[in-house]
């Protein structure tokens, strides 16, 4: 557990320090966010904020990972570094969309086509070395098994498995990134979902069904999961250092390159943990949001008329005349409520089976 603790307090340290120095840097090169001109009127004072500070956490997570195995003398697990490459790889894709955006003054970004390969190919690459790299006992780090709290006992195969990989990483990356519009609300709802993963990994690898351990009849078969709960850590401990930060008013923030990088790693941690479609409660919020995007999207091109006054739905409440400080609380709670009933019917679902 010691390495949970460092891997947590390291991310959160070097966040706090290392932010400020990154929003000087990013202000001393003009690299300022843009602000849409039909948006709510109150984000207008936000134009020329530092953006991309996702940097900040990614590049924490990554050190406060490598410095507790050094610290602990534990190995990496290929688990761990499977979540890593796939928050790195889905960073580094959104950097190259805001870096186009704020350097290159291109306003929508990477082309949708060259956006959707890089997140195709990142995802592709982790759902097919997921399923390699088998222990002793011929478990690898994800499963062809879909899963809600465990495995369900049928398979749908590697094919079938990598294009629903594929799809849970696109679906929360976008999640993120349409909930990443007020300042702190995709930051603070990540901390919860990735405190939820800590929770799970720790509890996982308290009921391993491995010889070493005495599991009982709820025992979990999954590769590496105290590793998932050393990642989620680390990245709990730097979201809540950029939060400090990034929190109202914002004085950085995360961009693309943050939240499709937040969106990997919930989508990653899922997969390794056997708890896919439970993701979709725990990130609760998320779902919420997009499908808000859906709903208006459709409801406009079938009737022309559109249910929001404007999506994501955190701007539809801006625009009713909700301050934005009272936005953010009130989803906050909203994905409270989300993660708690989802560790809930985990923690039912291993009491029903126990």
């Amino acid at each position: 557990m010691r390495q949970i603790l460092f891997s947590g307090a390291i991310g959160l340290f070097l966040t706090l320090i290392g932010t400020p120095l990154l929003i000087k840097l990013l202000a001393r090169r003009g690299y300022g966010q843009y602000i849409r001109d039909d948006g709510p009127r109150d984000h207008h004072s936000k134009r020329g904020t530092p953006t991309m500070g996702g940097i900040a956490f990614i590049l924490a997570t990554f050190v406060a990972y490598a410095v507790t195995k050094v610290i602990t003398s534990e190995q990496p697990t290929i688990s761990g570094v499977l979540v890593l490459f796939l928050m790195g790889g889905m960073g580094l894709v959104g950097f190259l969309d805001d870096y186009i955006k704020i350097v290159r003054r291109r306003s929508l970004g990477l082309r949708a086509g060259a956006k959707m390969l890089g997140q195709f190919t990142v995802g592709i690459t982790f759902a097919i070395l997921s399923l390699n790299f088998a222990d002793k006992r011929d478990l690898t780090p994800a499963s062809t098994h879909l899963s809600f709290t465990t495995d369900f006992s049928w398979t749908i195969g590697p094919v079938l498995f990598v294009l629903w990989a594929l799809f849970m990483i696109l679906a929360m990356s976008n999640g993120v990134n349409l909930t990443d519009g007020l300042d702190g609300l995709a930051t603070g709802a990540s901390v919860m979902v990735f405190g939820a993963y800590v929770f799970i990994g720790v509890w996982q690898y308290g009921q391993t069904c491995a010889e070493e351990f005495t599991g009982g009849p709820a025992c979990y078969e999954v590769r590496d999961p105290l590793d998932g709960a050393v990642v989620a850590a680390a990245l709990m401990g730097a979201l809540f250092g950029f939060l400090w930060w990034n929190t109202s008013p914002a004085k950085i923030f995360m961009g693309d390159t943050g939240s499709l990088a937040l969106g990997g790693a919930l989508a990653g941690l899922a997969i390794i943990s056997r708890t896919e479609l439970l993701l979709a409660l725990l990130g609760g919020l998320f779902v919420l949001i997009t499908m808000s995007v859906v709903i208006q999207v459709g409801s406009f091109r079938l009737t022309g008329r559109r249910v929001f006054k404007m999506a994501p739905l955190q701007h539809h409440f801006e625009l009713k005349g909700w301050s934005e400080v009272l936005v953010v609380v009130r989803f906050w709670i909203i994905q409270g409520m989300c993660t708690i009933i989802g560790i809930g019917l985990f923690y039912a679902a291993w009491l029903a089976e126990s």
